[in-house]
């Protein structure tokens, strides 16, 4: 009877997926990234840290910030101004995991009374990041009776293919008993994911490996997640390059696992890594995927840089410096067909010319004029 119950339940989200975006195609023709090349940045807060960003459905970007009180802005034209400044939660500590609802239009917050592990409150906007509401959501442990933490972690997305579709999802964690050395050997990253939007959430089985945190999801285009983590414990090996799975059940178990040599984690001096961002351009049939870390020379976070995928995460052959100076955690995101967003990348980083929040948006055509990586080619047809 529950199984009979579940593919219902799956069937219905299913249709009501494609009715709610039939209006407006949520992917669009790669030319739209394709424009005369650009890259632009803006301050957006100041003070605190940790950063998320993301799209609405009505094609708003909102940036996310603070590790005191959780506050936001709205652009409306695509990154181009930004509104005032609103407050969430004061005080709150930013988990990360940002998503918008893309069934509902609605936007969740995940907030924490502090550093993890800490109580959790999900603030929810049903008018577009205008105003907010808080509320307890039900978070089931993942199988080995842990509870999930939030912090510090990319945006979550929607699922919009196969038997899953319209899943929330977002990445988490297991942070142990605290953030310490000592527990490091015990955190793994996870995700949390919802099909009743937002009041329930399970957890999925860890990531394959421990001693990882702070991770970001992308949907590809066949309906697999691609799952990529920070390391957070020294003793791993080729502890300062990125991990790498996928799902193929909807983000409840992790698969083929890896080592992304060519992918950094944070600087190379250090026994941890760097919070990164991951999104898919929402182009049809196509997995192009950006990411998001730090590219140091030295031994402090400095050199944003963003790479590019054209294989689902196979390869990652270009990158281009965003900002050589310092810089940090970062959150990315992909602008909306047929919205002011249309065509953009958005990154929000810590750091950038004036410090603390800094929102980048650039395109692929400037992104493709950068230095090759030597992981795999640019496919001619995009190639300069």
């Amino acid at each position: 009877m529950g199984m009979h119950t579940s593919m219902i339940t799956s069937l219905c989200l299913l249709a009501t997926f494609t009715i709610v975006n039939a209006e407006r195609s949520i992917e669009a023709d790669l030319k739209s990234f394709l424009a005369p090349p650009s890259l632009e940045m803006q301050q957006v807060f100041e003070g605190e840290r940790f950063p998320n960003i993301v799209v609405s459905m009505k094609g708003t970007v909102l940036a996310t910030w603070g590790n005191a009180q959780v506050r936001a802005r709205r652009s409306e034209d695509g990154g181009k101004t930004w509104g005032a400044e609103m407050v969430i939660a004061k005080p709150g500590f930013q988990g990360g995991g940002t998503t918008v609802d893309e069934v509902s239009g609605d936007i969740l917050v995940f907030v924490e009374d502090n550093h993890p592990p800490a109580p959790l409150t999900v603030y929810r906007s049903q008018d577009d990041g205008k105003t907010w509401a808080a509320e307890k959501p039900v978070i089931h442990a993942d199988r080995k009776g842990n509870m999930p933490s939030m912090h510090m972690n990319d945006h979550g997305i929607t699922l919009r293919h196969g038997e899953h579709a319209g899943r929330l999802i977002r990445p988490s964690r297991y942070y142990g008993k605290r953030n310490h050395k000592d527990e490091w050997p015990f955190h793994y990253t996870n995700a949390i994911y919802s099909d009743d939007r937002g009041k329930t959430w399970h957890t999925s089985d860890p990531f394959p490996e421990n001693g990882t945190g702070e991770a970001a999801i992308a949907e590809l285009s066949d309906g697999r997640l691609c799952y990529n983590s920070r390391v957070h414990w020294q003793e791993r090996p080729k502890n300062t390059r990125r991990r790498h799975a996928y799902s193929e059940d909807g983000g409840k178990t992790w698969k083929d696992w890896q080592i992304v040599d060519v992918l950094p984690d944070g600087h190379q001096h250090r026994s941890y890594g760097c919070m990164g961002g991951l999104v898919r351009l929402p182009v049809e049939g196509q997995d192009i995927l950006i990411f998001s870390n730090i590219d140091t020379k030295e031994a402090e976070r400095e050199r944003g840089t963003v790479w590019a995928s054209f294989d689902g995460g196979k390869s990652w052959p270009i990158k281009r410096l965003v900002f050589e100076g310092d810089s940090g955690y970062s959150s990315l995101n992909a602008g909306r067909p047929g919205t002011p967003s249309e065509g953009w990348i958005y990154l929000n980083f810590e750091g950038g010319p004036k410090g603390s929040s800094t929102v980048a948006r650039f395109n692929l055509s400037w992104l493709l004029s950068g230095e090759a990586t030597g992981d795999g080619s640019v496919p001619s047809a995009l190639a300069k």
